[in-house]
């Protein structure tokens, strides 16, 4: 009996043994594959979009912009007439047709674009940061050297070529601002930016004057240029007769019969719209979906009429909302308040 008792103690030893090392084992086999689990990478996961977060950030800070109160909000702006205005030309580029009627009312446009000084007391009021610095550097032709465009760290508003360039004048138009920091500032002094439709109802003078400049048919009156612009042939040689390699003091070639300064040449100027095809009947045809630029008007010193005419009164062009560059402005409208 005593031997059958040791049987069977032995019996459940080994028989407890067993299950013990098979409980280990288990668990050793779970550590394992839990270790083959967390070594298993993600499931693909798209990386972050570094525009995209400097984007939200660029229009956070423009939402903590408030306005400005001025004792006068329409000083240093000119009264647009309503009126109905044939957007386009039928002897322009392509992307200037087909033309469109469009009706308007009176609004108040920026006599000049908003230049330097102008820019800086916004900087000064709000601690706005614009994208050519958030990003450290800009686009810049080199006018005397290569002829081509080149990114120079350290180019912004207050250095359009680089600090190697020099700083810029107050009473220049600002430029190396993109169409956020436009924006930024409309919304500071209560305003907005330009329609292109608006835009070009102020540059023919709110009668639909068909000229091809604001003033007329000429880009000389009387021997004097009324424009900056290029004069040459691009890129290889500017002549500088009008007397300014880049920008030039805003009002220096005069005005319009509207009182507008810098409506042709200087710099291009920022429009609310994108940048689409004309279609019929005055809408806008999508030619390159993905593609999204902001429309830009004027022309600028940049501008050689067999290169770029940008500067008569149809003239159009687009870029990127991002992008800042050394002959690039805008100028502000405000609606009339009832």
């Amino acid at each position: 009996m005593c031997s059958n008792s040791r049987g069977s103690l032995s019996f459940y030893v080994i028989t407890l043994l067993l299950l013990m090392g098979n409980f280990f084992i288990a668990c050793d086999q779970k550590q394992a594959n839990a270790q083959i689990v967390d070594q298993t990478p993600p499931e693909s996961v798209a990386p972050p979009n570094p525009m995209q977060a400097h984007m939200a950030a660029v229009e956070a800070d423009i939402k903590k912009i408030i306005p400005e109160s001025f004792d006068n909000p329409y000083e240093g702006m000119i009264k647009i007439p309503a009126g109905e205005i044939e957007l386009g030309s039928i002897e322009g580029l392509p992307r200037e047709k087909p033309t469109s009627f469009h009706k308007l009312n009176s609004f108040y446009m920026d006599k000049s674009p908003v230049t330097v000084g102008q820019y800086r007391k916004f900087v000064e009021a709000t601690s706005y940061k614009t994208e050519a610095e958030r990003f450290g550097n800009s686009i810049v032709h080199d006018m005397r050297g290569q002829k081509e465009w080149h990114l120079v760290n350290g180019a912004n508003w207050q250095f359009p070529r680089g600090p190697e360039g020099g700083k810029a004048a107050d009473n220049h138009p600002v430029t190396q601002v993109s169409y956020n920091d436009a924006r930024a500032y409309c919304k500071w002094a209560g305003k907005r930016l330009p329609k292109e439709v608006e835009w070009e109802h102020a540059a023919r003078n709110g009668d639909n004057s068909r000229q091809q400049y604001s003033w007329g048919e000429e880009i000389k009156v009387k021997g004097v240029y009324k424009a900056n612009y290029w004069q040459g042939s691009f890129p290889f040689v500017n002549e500088e007769k009008d007397g300014f390699l880049y920008t030039s003091p805003v009002g220096k070639f005069g005005t319009t019969p509207l009182g507008l300064t810098d409506m042709a040449g200087n710099v291009w100027e920022w429009c609310e719209d994108w940048y689409k095809m004309y279609g019929k009947d005055g809408k806008y045809i999508e030619t390159t979906p993905g593609q999204r630029e902001r429309v830009m008007r004027g022309g600028s010193f940049m501008c050689e009429p067999g290169f770029c005419h940008g500067y008569r009164v149809s003239g159009r062009s687009g870029t990127s909302p991002e992008s800042a560059l050394f002959h690039l402005g805008f100028r502000c409208v405000k609606d009339i308040e009832t």
